[in-house]
């Protein structure tokens, strides 16, 4: 089989599944989980955790950096001016060039501000940051992130945290269709099942928090999202039979006497 190899912003990557590191018990099973996973891309809120203070309890100090790439989030950041300064911060505490980039435009259902995430993504290309922009699913807006500079578009499936699952499959078939960065489903992923969809359907990569973090075994959830996201990126590879309305045989008998 071709080797299947997904490449972001020129950092090649070999898991299609990205985790975050929030809501766990504690940094060691943030650890196990991730190590469940079979990630080589760990997402980290720099608002919300400890990377930069090795003075006191890391999270660094379980994820190792030589190990995984870190990929900072702006999380928690409802003005573009926040997250200019935390995607910032980041970089210059060393972390990574690469950011997912979030400016939250409502408190109530957590969606993107999607005018300021614009703003910020032609901001931050500018100084030569990968910017990884988390958005809503609407095609033009990933369009025109993608024509700023994006590296990829990361369209939610469902609200933050939701574990609805991807609400809306054709707007990211479309998303598809209308830009020629990856696409990586992010938010509202809640079970093994959701992630495979979101591989069926052609992402190139989905990333998840709560679906692992939030289940009643943190670690199992975590094994069970690494081989559904395989399976689903494998379906998709191999392609799926036409829907058809009428039964087709599955023992041809053209030509028997």
């Amino acid at each position: 089989m071709q080797e299947d190899i997904l490449e972001v912003g020129g950092i090649k990557f070999t898991s299609r599944l990205w985790v975050g590191t929030g809501k766990y018990a504690s940094f060691q099973q943030t650890k196990e989980a991730v190590e469940a996973s079979g990630t080589d891309v760990v997402t980290v809120a720099v608002r919300r955790t400890n990377i930069t203070d090795t003075k006191s309890e890391n999270l660094l100090d379980y994820i190792d950096p030589k190990k995984y790439k870190i990929l900072p989030n702006t999380a928690g950041c409802y003005t573009k001016e926040d997250a200019l300064r935390y995607a910032r911060l980041a970089r210059a505490a060393g972390v990574s060039d690469m950011v997912k980039l979030e400016v939250i435009g409502d408190e109530r259902t957590l969606f993107p501000d999607n005018v300021a995430l614009l703003e910020a993504t032609i901001e931050l290309v500018k100084e030569g940051f990968i910017v990884l922009p988390y958005t809503t699913d609407d095609p033009v807006m990933c369009k025109r992130l993608e024509d700023a500079g994006a590296a990829a578009v990361m369209p939610l499936a469902a609200p933050i945290g939701s574990g609805l699952g991807i609400r809306n499959p054709y707007n990211i078939k479309i998303i598809m269709e209308t830009v020629k960065v990856p696409v990586i489903v992010d938010a509202g992923v809640g079970t093994a099942s959701d992630a495979a969809v979101a591989m069926e359907l052609g992402a190139q990569a989905v990333l998840m928090n709560t679906a692992i973090a939030g289940a009643k075994d943190p670690i199992m959830m975590a094994r069970a999202m690494k081989l559904a996201v395989e399976a689903g990126r494998l379906a998709y590879r191999a392609g799926r039979i036409p829907r058809k309305l009428y039964a087709t045989a599955s023992s041809p008998i053209e030509g028997m006497l």
